[in-house]
């Protein structure tokens, strides 16, 4: 049965997260949820993640972002339950780390695969009911620049906030895209990129020291960060907002690196630079 989300109809907007069960994504979720006139599809990874009690107005969809056709999948899926949806989302993303002179290219394709072009994909395949609605990506203070090790990450936030920007000047459905660039905030995403990096990391002759702190600063943004719920309720207030603006950064750090990226290229590398050696010797 296809859901209509019409003013008179029982729901009162429909949203689609994705990377719900973790993080910013799961924050969100839970804040729209609350109102049970909300209708929300919930993007899903690793079912062990799901909770036991699922409530009524939350629909779990199983998506792979780095899987084409399971992308197609969760879009048919959603199409045959709402004819539109007020807002998407887009959380799900990783982290690929090193040197960019180690780092294999296949490696660099996952990235943009995660963070780029799954989230395009996605939307492609719900513009049908995309109309008048609003696009929110998590994207990242990394987006202002370029990072010493995390170059991918960034590079695939940049072109993210570049796609979708394009998007919004070139649709002709009212679709309005935000971009949410947080600073580092306190989620598990921190862990799991040392995690899943730990090979290359380990095993990268000529950048041990770097490396080594690139790992633990890493592995301190996991409780150091920003509350996860700073982000979560931004996203609220903008999927509610009449008249968003187009980005929004959040921290000081994020703001920082804002101001930062103004600079000419040759001082940025330079600060940069400074502040990394000055850490890694403290």
């Amino acid at each position: 049965m296809i859901l209509s989300i019409k003013k008179d109809n029982f729901m009162e907007k429909t949203y689609v997260i994705t990377g719900s069960t973790s993080g910013i994504g799961k924050a969100v979720l839970e804040k729209l949820a609350a109102n049970k006139e909300n209708l929300i599809f919930a993007g899903y990874r690793n079912e062990k993640k799901l909770p036991q009690n699922i409530p009524d107005n939350i629909k779990y969809f199983y998506i792979d972002m780095t899987d084409r056709k399971s992308i197609i999948n969760a879009c048919e899926q959603i199409k045959s339950q709402a004819n539109h949806i007020d807002t998407l989302i887009n959380v799900a993303g990783n982290v690929v780390a090193g040197p960019i002179e180690k780092i294999d290219t296949q490696r660099l394709r996952q990235q943009f695969d995660v963070n780029t072009f799954s989230h395009i994909e996605l939307t492609q395949n719900l513009m049908g009911i995309l109309d008048n609605s609003k696009i929110i990506n998590v994207s990242s203070m990394s987006s202002f620049g370029n990072f010493p090790f995390i170059s991918p990450y960034c590079a695939s936030k940049r072109a993210l906030d570049i796609f979708f920007n394009a998007l919004e000047l070139e649709n002709h459905k009212n679709i309005r895209v935000i971009s949410v660039k947080p600073g580092v905030i306190a989620t598990p995403i921190w862990e799991t990129s040392v995690n899943s990096n730990l090979e290359y990391l380990d095993n990268c002759d000529g950048y041990e020291k770097e490396l080594e702190f690139v790992k633990n600063n890493a592995l301190k943004n996991t409780q150091n960060g920003l509350p996860v719920s700073k982000v979560a309720n931004l996203i609220v207030k903008i999927a509610n907002s009449n008249n968003p603006k187009s980005s929004y950064t959040v921290g000081k750090d994020a703001k920082f690196a804002q101001i930062l990226s103004l600079f000419p290229q040759e001082l940025i590398n330079k600060i940069i630079k400074f502040g990394m050696k000055y850490r890694m010797d403290l």
